[in-house]
């Protein structure tokens, strides 16, 4: 679990040292490509691309091998981590049961991902709940924390797993809930050609409670609604 320190700043913000959070400061090893590496790439990518049929001798098409290699690289940045996760504040509720089981529910987040089987996109949104213990995590870095594992090749159930623990290993919750629901092209362009959405969930500490889970599902059914 993360240590914690007061910081120096009037608004009570904590810190949280990022030692043994390595998935979020990963920025400490930022990823680099040489110009010769990406000279080297972008032969490659071109190769491919006319082995598949494209035409790279058009005002269109010349550059879309550093385009694609950029996207690319612009796509998978979660793997850089982002120390602005790395902040939380004081809790502000009393010890009474009605406080100890009250959630916090944000979504829905959108998020799009590189699937790590076909290096396609699937793409949803996401719902955070958590009941906190003694901090509280701001609003926008729930957005941040989906798209820290979001923008990473990856697989729909891991991205979940990630988000739930880490925001565990954040701001020591009492429960955490995470609901992602996505469609998949590596299953829309290829194979099955199926446009079903795929919906998982993830449950940490008193969401083992029915009812807590239930208020949370209701949540997110009502945000779909909307």
């Amino acid at each position: 679990m993360a240590k914690r320190a007061r910081a120096a700043e009037p608004d009570n913000v904590i810190e949280l040292a990022g030692a043994s959070l390595p998935a979020i400061r990963a920025h400490l090893a930022p990823r680099e490509i040489a110009d010769g590496d990406w000279d080297r790439f972008e032969g490659y990518v071109g190769e491919i691309f006319e082995a598949l049929g494209m035409d790279l001798d058009t005002p269109g098409t010349r550059d879309t091998p550093e385009r694609f290699l950029r996207a690319l690289f612009d796509a998978t940045a979660g793997f850089d981590g982002d120390d602005k996760l790395l902040t939380a504040f004081p809790a502000e509720h009393d010890a009474s049961p009605e406080s100890a089981t009250s959630q916090i529910i944000e979504g829905p987040i959108s998020f799009v991902c590189l699937c790590e089987h076909h290096a396609l996109p699937f793409y949803g949104t996401a719902h955070i709940g958590y009941i906190a213990g003694d901090q509280i995590i701001g609003i926008s870095k729930l957005t941040r924390l989906v798209r820290l594992f979001a923008r990473r090749f990856t697989v729909q159930e891991r991205l979940g797993e990630q988000i739930a623990d880490t925001l565990v290993d954040l701001i020591a919750p009492r429960g955490v809930a995470v609901h992602l629901e996505a469609s998949h092209l590596c299953t829309q362009m290829r194979g099955v050609e199926e446009h079903s959405r795929t919906v998982t969930t993830f449950w940490r500490g008193a969401f083992a409670e029915p009812d807590l889970r239930r208020e949370f599902l209701d949540e997110v059914r009502s945000h779909n609604r909307a």
